[in-house]
């Protein structure tokens, strides 16, 4: 290891350096890396609107998570950011799925450069892992963004802005770094001009990871690769063609969690290293992205955009899932499951903007239209263990003692060669949207839009056949901006939510689409000639058929297999405010700072989604003295529960006896499972050594705050990462 540790060093004195270079624009007349240290965007972005406007001219709550916080915070994947990111939040499920929230609904808008893109359920294909080394900035829009995202869904978009070849003098990074469960990375940025005259240019990110985790058995390798170039056709005409590739190879991988109970029905309380898992499980993902644009300007404030995008994301694995209830003396009582499968996503997609600016009674206002069609195409392919039957229900032997769990616990079963197709579906979506921005005076701009939606998925998943969507959707967007001051901007926004949704109720019916109304108003502010932006905002959003679980898994009717009943909750509103500071008050002095706070209840006052935190903080702030970086930050969660039932003990009289329904069966005793409020602190440093080198180190939950970072579903729950550190070096060229 001491070995793999100054090679790294070594390379990092060759090369080149860090991920903070902030572009100044697309185009290729920024000819170097600019170190702008902010934590504030001056470009545009389309992100909400397709407008191409401002942060402080976009009638919703945004925040972007620049290059400069992704460096100093050492953020690593799209998890990391929503971790950090004001009024949003992380579910982990397992070690590979993760579920994203925002105002108390999940989040299910991702976008890439501004184009929609579907992730398999859960991101069990590794889509919430994906590495941000290939990717410029992250932007944040909370709300609903059904104008370009197509179905509408009221908690937020994630956009991931990727790197582009936009600079024609040669410049870089090489970045090696070391920490926690001998985790090392090595990774490097590079681009400039191939022509004389600066018209095709390239770039290519690379990065290689290993490490283990602070759970039992787990190691990774991951391996990102990514190229692309653009060429200036005419001085009017941009084309961008790129590749991606991603790989993560993890090995003794959680699939679940660890089991709640003991048989006596008290709640085990297990070490946090401890899993349910084996060093021969394998959850292996890869994600490949190919993508290519064509940009023409006509002058006169008028350009015309079209991209092509084609995802593949697969997926293989050979895990474990332990279930049931652990005997507190013997370590017995858990049933086991081991499982097989490849699966494969394919969505290509095609979509066109057009933008201009119309000159009216004066007055220039700003148009944009556009159009997406995406087909995404995903099937799984289910292995059997060896002696298994061709449904894989073969009778799996039991876990044996959990208390004394260890690598050779459970050995591989094996499985067989010939898979069996479980999951075949289809997800088509076209989209026609509009919006214009209409210059009513200096100080007043009115934005109107929709988008004509058509969603349909078709297939079948384990034995359950699929078919579900609606055809032309009106989903109307409406938002005024009116500046009050030169430096303070007050805004509302409307939108209508439609989401279809593939949940079953207790008699298997599929819940009707969720629909309802999102409203939003806000102060945005600017200080210090824009180097500190502060925004406020107010949100109610009202819905219904929202899903909320509805008791315990039940069989499909006529058949064995069991199913999570869902019953719609009417009348849904969730409604709040969130506050955040972001940027440059002093000069070497960064901050960002937000806090959010919403409430959501059913129509007969039920709190609703309670797993989700109601009260966040997050604070991060560095300060530049001479050649040395310091700086830390703090994030807040307020409790959470999910309320279920003991699987062992039931409701009893004043006299001890079980207490009978009219059918004469026992009643469950209710079960809250709570994670109260906490605080994670962290901590970086970094100096500069020469103008060109750099060593930093990030210390994560500096008082290592034991904590669930998930609570409750399956009778199972999971531990937050304990304290970690990372070291690095950075060199630039």
């Amino acid at each position: 290891m001491k070995f793999k540790f100054a090679l790294m060093l070594g390379c990092a004195g060759v090369f080149a350096a860090p991920a903070m270079a902030q572009t100044a624009g697309e185009g290729a007349e920024s000819d170097q890396i600019v170190v702008t240290g902010k934590y504030t965007l001056e470009d545009k972005i389309d992100t909400a609107t397709g407008l191409g406007l401002s942060v402080q001219e976009t009638p919703q709550s945004v925040s972007i998570i620049t290059a400069q916080r992704i460096l100093d915070q050492n953020l690593i994947s799209i998890k990391d950011v929503v971790d950090n990111g004001v009024g949003v939040a992380v579910s982990e499920t397992d070690d590979v799925r993760n579920s994203f929230f925002a105002r108390g609904f999940e989040i299910e808008n991702t976008q890439i450069d501004g184009v929609p893109t579907a992730w398999a359920l859960g991101g069990d294909r590794g889509e919430t892992l994906a590495d941000l080394s290939i990717y410029e900035r992250v932007e944040i829009v909370r709300g609903s963004t059904g104008l370009l995202s197509g179905v509408g869904d009221p908690s937020a978009s994630i956009n991931l802005v990727r790197k582009h070849a936009d600079r024609t003098d040669w410049t870089g990074y090489v970045n090696a770094g070391y920490g926690s469960w001998d985790t090392w990375r090595l990774s490097g940025d590079v681009g400039g001009a191939v022509t004389s005259d600066g018209r095709l240019r390239v770039r290519g990110v690379a990065r290689y990871e290993e490490g283990d985790a602070f759970t039992d058995y787990y190691s990774n390798k991951k391996l990102v690769l990514y190229g692309t170039l653009e060429a200036d056709i005419t001085p009017d005409t941009l084309l961008r063609v790129g590749f991606s590739h991603q790989r993560n190879d993890p090995h003794g991988v959680f699939w679940g969690s660890l089991p709640t109970f003991y048989s006596d029905g008290t709640v085990a309380e297990w070490r946090r290293s401890k899993t349910t898992t084996q060093p021969w499980t394998t959850w292996k993902t890869i994600n490949q992205n190919f993508f290519t644009s064509l940009r023409h300007d006509f002058g006169n404030g008028w350009s015309i955009q079209g991209n092509y995008n084609r995802q593949r994301n697969t997926q293989f694995t050979e895990i474990l899932y332990l279930s049931g209830v652990v005997d507190r003396e013997t370590g017995l009582g858990l049933a086991s499951n081991p499982y097989s499968a490849y699966g494969v996503s394919i969505q290509n997609s095609y979509d066109a903007q057009l933008k201009g600016k119309l000159t009216v009674f004066g007055r220039d206002h700003d148009l944009v239209l556009g159009y997406l069609n995406s087909t995404l195409n995903r099937h799984t392919d289910s292995f059997c263990p060896l002696n298994g039957d061709p449904i894989c229900s073969y009778n799996f032997p039991a876990a044996g003692d959990f208390n004394n769990w260890d690598e050779n616990s459970y050995p591989n079963p094996g499985f067989l060669e010939t898979g069996t197709r479980v999951e075949q579906e289809r997800i088509k979506q076209i989209g026609y949207y509009g919006a214009l921005r209409v210059n009513v005076a200096d100080w007043l701009k009115v934005i109107g839009g929709g988008r004509l939606a058509t969603w349909r998925r078709n297939g079948e998943a384990y034995n359950v056949v699929t078919t579900y969507g609606d055809k032309n959707v009106f989903i109307p967007y409406a938002g005024v901006l009116a500046d009050i001051t030169p430096n303070h901007r007050i805004y509302a926004s409307y939108t209508t939510i439609y989401q279809p949704q593939n949940l079953r109720d207790e008699n298997y019916n599929q819940l009707d689409p969720v629909t309802g109304k999102s409203y939003e108003v806000g102060l945005k502010s600017n200080f210090f000639n824009e180097a500190l932006q502060t925004s406020v905002a107010l949100f109610r959003i009202e819905q219904d058929n929202l899903g909320q679980i509805d008791g315990v898994q039940i069989p499909i009717p006529g058949g064995g297999q069991l199913f999570q009943p869902y019953r719609a909750a009417k009348g849904a509103v969730s409604k709040g405010f969130e506050i955040e500071v972001t940027g440059e008050p002093l000069p070497g002095w960064n901050i960002n700072a937000g806090y959010s706070q919403f409430k959501i209840r059913d129509a007969f006052g039920n709190d609703v989604n309670t797993n989700q935190p109601r009260r966040m903080l997050k604070l991060f702030s560095t300060y530049t003295v001479g050649d040395l970086t310091f700086g830390g930050g703090v994030n807040y969660r307020s409790k959470v529960y999910r309320d279920g039932n003991n699987p062992v003990l039931v409701e009893t009289d004043a006299n001890g006896d079980p207490i009978l329904d009219d059918a004469g069966n026992t009643t469950p005793l209710p079960f809250r499972f709570e994670q109260k409020s906490y605080v994670l602190v962290n901590l970086m440093a970094r100096y500069n050594v020469t103008e060109a080198l750099q060593l930093q180190g990030n210390v994560e939950n500096l008082f290592d705050k034991k904590y669930y970072s998930q609570v409750g579903p399956f009778s199972q729950y999971r531990y937050g990462e304990p304290r970690s550190f990372m070291v690095s070096t950075n060199y630039k060229f």
